[in-house]
């Protein structure tokens, strides 16, 4: 579709539905008229210039969003953005998690987890042309591979200035592809983060749920070269001066007041066919949520509370436990929503609106069909498939495996080695072995394995991979006793647990690993040719789904435009705008929420017990109603969490929510547990994104960490 039918779409659909939307920046200008209307008082079109304040200050921890607030590089984020780096920094007898901390200089910031970085999105080009360009005859995966070339070409061009990285992004199921350019700043540094008990307050009990009384906030540090340069850590770097950086509001906002975020959303599946959705929610999230559910049971059975071992997975446990409760939640609004019914009406409809035109039909008409047979085809071993990406959720295995799969590229000329693997990548490989030490214990690795194992042992024999049944010992005898012995003897002889012997297999060649006698190293290579030809076997079924996609995607978007329907991309990890107010909601008949907790809430919550165990000397200043300067009359408190329209999804956390100027006035950090399902339908009832409220922020800092050097640096707004 045309770029300016893509504009008109926009304006079209706009004020219809105009919280419903992850918007691109470029799309922005178009919506002026309608943002000023709700509340947005700066310009627009500053919105849509990357390189111009608020966009500048909005940027990417890969994974999470965060944004500058001080003219000395200091980046606010979430406390379960950060948390890695403070787990990492964590130990038995020094734990950070537990008791927080605080850096009172800069000389006491800490090394975040290797491989943190910080992204400044600088540049956002349309390369649908250069990237399609000479492939119309192409398919499967030689029209995998024509784009994968195409896009290596574009980002080896565009990181040719150092700091830079670069990354081609499908909109649209492959119907359009821009070219993104960050700033890669590589020296990150963990500055502060509240006790768990006020970070995590809550903890999975109130995870994805309304009351909220979290203070999920983090501060990290960027740092570069005395030149200004992104440079690797060094106690000659300084701190990054971003060109703008966002105001802290002291003020907030109040019900009804628009609000709107800029971040980086994760993923969303609001234009998927009936087919993909009934298999998603009665197949793939009943069967992701129990195994994910029987990872954390395992971590906990075997690494006792407060354990080193423990300590090294916390991180891993918070985020299954996250997405556990996550896929809970879509299992049982599915249930009780008409998703279904409604996306199979849709394609009923869109297969109506296209028969009824000669053009459309001799264009459009086996689209769909095609596509759901390619579907189908992808479908044929997911059960094997969902139980080895949770096997590749171990550390030995995919360690050795990725260390064996570089020794082969590596003996190819860069431009030809599989993304991943090319020199770019060799910082970030590095940097993944590096971390290990501090998420890795031999136990857990071990009895994960074996659980997911004796799954994978129960497929038909059909199903299953000879490669992988021959190194394991499975066959129609299969001994979960012999299973034990051999991983036993595995875990016992590998040297891949130290950091110095995983560095130096970077190094090494094919031959090396062929000769090698460390059983990982075995077993990676056994596989090898196995993982190459499912590789290959991928890579020309996503072919064929890059040819069909665009087309059904194509048919959506020119039949929504005709009903005056919103035209937006799902997200994919690339910098989103949405909008929307600060507003309440009912999650059920005779319940309703209003938009504001307040300090006291987490008094009626506290137990003294994890995760309701708030620090004593909190709750003596709530008690002694020591609300300071973030008095707020119409709640007769200091606002702790808000809810909000903002369409939003993972990824977002982090994401600073700004006023009609631009002041942040909050952190998101989660929607409410009736709202998980809007990664796949937006229901202006119901979606409701949780921020944490800035004046909050503030008296936590004020009154219970006393981080008056961090204040002393921010600009605050009264």
């Amino acid at each position: 579709m045309k770029k300016w039918l893509l504009t008109v779409a926009v304006a079209a659909s706009f004020g219809a539905q105009a919280d419903e939307g992850m918007w691109q920046p470029h799309q922005l200008p178009a919506m002026a008229d309608e943002l000023k209307a709700k509340g947005l008082e700066i310009d627009a079109k500053s919105i849509s210039k990357l390189t111009e304040f608020p966009m500048n200050a909005v940027i990417s921890l890969g994974g999470c969003t965060a944004s500058f607030v001080s003219p000395k590089g200091l980046v606010v984020t979430n406390h379960h953005c950060a948390y890695g780096a403070i787990q990492y920094n964590s130990t038995p007898e020094k734990n950070l998690l537990q008791d927080g901390f605080l850096a009172k200089t800069f000389a006491d910031e800490l090394p975040a987890t290797p491989g943190s970085r910080v992204y400044v999105t600088e540049d956002v080009t349309n390369v649908t042309e250069r990237v399609k360009g000479g492939l119309e005859g192409k398919v499967g995966s030689d029209f995998y591979q024509g784009v994968e070339s195409q896009e290596k070409a574009l980002v080896a061009e565009c990181e040719k200035e150092d700091g830079y990285r670069c990354q081609v992004y499908s909109f649209h199921g492959g119907l359009e592809y821009y070219l993104v350019k960050q700033l890669e700043i590589r020296d990150v540094r963990l500055v502060y983060n509240p006790a768990a008990s006020v970070g995590k307050y809550g903890g999975d009990v109130d995870n994805w749920m309304w009351p909220r009384h979290t203070g999920d906030f983090s501060f990290y540090r960027a740092y570069v070269s005395k030149a200004g340069k992104p440079a690797d850590f060094s106690s000659d770097n300084v701190p990054y001066e971003p060109k703008s950086f966002l105001k802290v509001s002291a003020k907030g906002v109040s019900d009804g007041d628009f609000v709107m975020v800029a971040g980086y959303p994760g993923r969303t599946n609001r234009y998927r066919t009936a087919n993909e959705v009934q298999n998603q929610f009665e197949w793939a999230y009943p069967e992701g949520k129990l195994l994910r559910e029987r990872f954390i049971e395992i971590i906990k059975d075997t690494a006792p509370e407060g354990s080193d071992e423990r300590i090294k997975y916390e991180s891993q446990i918070a985020s299954l436990a996250n997405y556990a409760k996550n896929f809970t939640s879509m299992i049982e609004f599915y249930g009780k929503s008409t998703m279904l019914a409604d996306r199979k009406a849709r394609e009923a409809e869109l297969a109506a609106w296209i028969a009824k035109d000669s053009s459309r039909e001799a264009k459009y008409g086996k689209t769909l069909a095609e596509l759901d047979a390619l579907i189908a085809k992808s479908k044929a071993h997911q059960e094997r498939d969902m139980i080895l990406s949770y096997i590749g959720s171990t550390t030995m295995l995919p360690t050795a495996r990725s260390l064996y799969r570089l020794a082969n590229e590596k003996q190819l000329p860069d431009m030809q080695r599989e993304p991943g693997f090319q020199e770019r990548d060799m910082t970030r490989l590095k940097a993944s072995m590096e971390r290990i030490d501090r998420r890795y214990a031999p136990s857990v690795d071990k009895a994960v394995l074996f659980d997911m194992l004796k799954r994978y042992a129960a497929l038909p024999e059909d199903k299953r991979l000879p490669a992988l049944d021959k190194a394991f010992g499975i066959d129609k005898k299969f001994s979960e006793a012999k299973l034990s012995k051999t991983l036993d003897k595995m875990y016992a002889k590998t040297e891949l647990g130290k950091k110095d012997v995983r560095l130096a297999w970077m190094d090494k060649s094919v031959a090396d690993f062929k000769a090698s006698k460390d059983p990982f190293i075995q077993f990676a290579v056994a596989m090898y040719d196995t993982d190459m030809a499912e590789e290959k076997k991928e890579k020309e079924l996503d072919g064929e789904l890059m040819k069909v996609r665009p087309q059904y995607m194509d048919a959506i978007i020119a039949y929504n435009l005709e009903q005056g329907k919103p035209v937006y991309a799902d997200a994919n990890s690339s910098l989103r705008v949405t909008v929307g107010h600060v507003k309440g909601y009912s999650p059920k008949d005779g319940l309703v929420a209003v938009p504001f907790t307040r300090l006291e809430g987490i008094v009626q919550k506290d137990t003294g017990v994890d995760p309701f165990d708030a620090p004593k000397k909190e709750l003596e200043l709530i008690k002694q109603k020591q609300y300071g300067d973030f008095y707020v009359k119409a709640i007769d408190s200091v606002p702790v969490n808000f809810l909000s329209t903002l369409d939003t999804t993972g990824g977002n956390s982090g994401s600073p929510t700004l006023n009609g100027r631009a002041e942040l006035v909050g952190l998101l950090f989660d929607g409410v547990y009736e709202s998980i399902i809007g990664d796949w339908a937006y229901d202006d009832n119901i979606n409701r994104s949780i921020q944490v409220d800035s004046r909050y922020m503030l008296w936590v800092m004020k009154y219970l960490d006393h981080a008056d050097n961090l204040l002393a640096e921010m600009e605050i707004v009264k």
